[in-house]
């Protein structure tokens, strides 16, 4: 892909209505980016069935959820859970009496992991069980999710898994270091995907985060065959990340957050929804904006993109409702702090030597630097320390934001999708905000 593809128009289609089906493809734990689509199937009326990762055993072992824990997660989603476990990625598994990929990584140090060499006969025997694991249990999904979509109706599949890091302590230091360290306390992104442990991470994040959509989309086939055949239409989304234009110097322009480990997983899913695309499947990853959440809290320094929204906030409507939104940000700052000397922080921090040359869209994803690390930390603990509370900061109001808008975004733009990759931008979530709020 050459350059990004933006949604540039808010969507006003809509195919779905009461009595089609949205499958949530992934777990819904918390706030993320699910719950807006699930809201917007919810509104049109469309029944909502959703899946487990399951959960493990005291000897790691994965099992279903038990019936106290289907009713918690069936009342979450708003829906009924297929309570057969989907868990994702092959760092648990193993042909039987052998050790699992986390067992085989369990004795890195910080000292010695960067030399440590992995099995990699082991290793792939590993992920033939785990991708084995995975289709027959989709298989099983299917099976029973076809008897709950009757003819005639549409069925929206939400693909949301990803991830794919193994539970072992060793990862978390590099991680502090990788992500959160500054002079002698830098690590190199680099120095993590060179090691055998960086590329046993890769390519478990291959089968998380992209490898699942195949199989959904191939497990799904004769759900899909039938329903076109009776008049039907099936819809498949995923969620993406490969930078957000956001308004710098008064345009927008593509940045990133560096270093994206999983880059060439989206990348690798990207791929995935182009192909099928081509066989006249409508699949589309949507490439969505940063946020912070529980999980990318340890990427010190993602949340910066987000300040910009409030620019685009009033280049994108400017009523009431954005002003509003400005006055909450400017609510959670301390005493003596403006959001316009925020802003020009972030304006300084994209203006700079450093952030300009990560700029390359074609040579995504970059590795970190020290140099980077020192001006995105350093911004990001400055802007931190403006805040009256750690735990009440402007990027959260944004996040919560990108959202509330990403959902119709992806919700309505499916019932016609322009292509197989898209971009939401802070333009066009913007937009649809605005649109919302009138």
């Amino acid at each position: 892909m050459q350059a990004p593809i933006p949604l540039r128009d808010v969507p006003q289609s809509n195919i779905f209505r009461k009595g089609d089906v949205f499958v949530l493809f992934g777990e819904l734990f918390g706030r993320g980016y699910a719950n807006g689509l699930i809201n917007e199937a919810r509104a049109a009326g469309m029944t909502i069935v959703g899946i487990t990762v399951g959960r493990r055993d005291e000897n790691n072992a994965l099992r279903a959820l038990t019936a106290e824990e289907l009713a918690a997660a069936e009342a979450n989603l708003g829906g009924r859970i297929i309570n057969v476990p989907l868990m994702a990625g092959f760092d648990l598994d193993a042909p039987a009496g052998t050790p699992t990929p986390t067992d085989l990584i369990s004795g890195m140090t910080l000292k010695s992991w960067q030399e440590d060499k992995l099995d990699w006969a082991q290793i792939e025997k590993c992920r033939a069980v785990g991708v084995q694991r995975f289709k027959d249990s989709v298989a099983k999904v299917m099976a029973e999710l076809d008897g709950m979509i009757p003819d005639g109706s549409n069925a929206f599949f939400a693909h949301t898994m990803a991830g794919g890091i193994p539970k072992v302590k060793v990862f978390l230091a590099i991680a502090n270091r990788i992500y959160k360290g500054r002079g002698e306390r830098f690590m190199s992104s680099s120095a993590l995907l060179d090691s055998d442990l960086g590329k046993l991470i890769l390519m478990n994040f291959d089968e998380v985060t992209a490898n699942t959509f195949q199989y959904l989309i191939d497990g799904s086939a004769a759900i899909r065959a039938r329903l076109e055949k009776n008049g039907g239409q099936v819809r498949y989304t995923a969620y993406g990340y490969h930078g957000t234009e956001i308004l710098i110097d008064g345009r927008y322009q593509w940045q990133t957050y560096t270093s994206y480990t999983q880059g060439k997983a989206k990348m690798r899913l990207e791929h995935i929804a182009e192909a099928a695309w081509a066989q006249g499947i409508k699949a589309t990853v949507y490439n969505c904006p940063e946020i912070r959440t529980n999980s990318s809290d340890i990427f010190v320094g993602v949340e910066l993109s987000l300040f910009p929204l409030l620019k685009a906030l009033k280049k994108e409507g400017d009523g009431a409702w954005a002003e509003t939104q400005w006055q909450a940000c400017r609510d959670v700052l301390q005493e003596g702090q403006t959001l316009e000397g925020l802003l020009q922080k972030i304006d300084d921090y994209n203006d700079s030597e450093v952030m300009t040359r990560f700029r390359n869209f074609a040579a995504w994803p970059m590795p970190n630097t020290a140099e980077l690390a020192d001006v995105m930390i350093g911004t990001s603990d400055e802007i931190t320390k403006m805040h009256k509370s750690r735990d009440a900061l402007v990027t959260d109001i944004l996040s919560a934001l990108v959202l509330e808008g990403t959902g119709p975004l992806m919700f309505r733009e499916s019932s016609d999708p322009a292509g197989p990759v898209l971009w939401l931008n802070h333009d066009v979530i913007a937009k649809q905000l605005n649109m919302m709020h009138r």
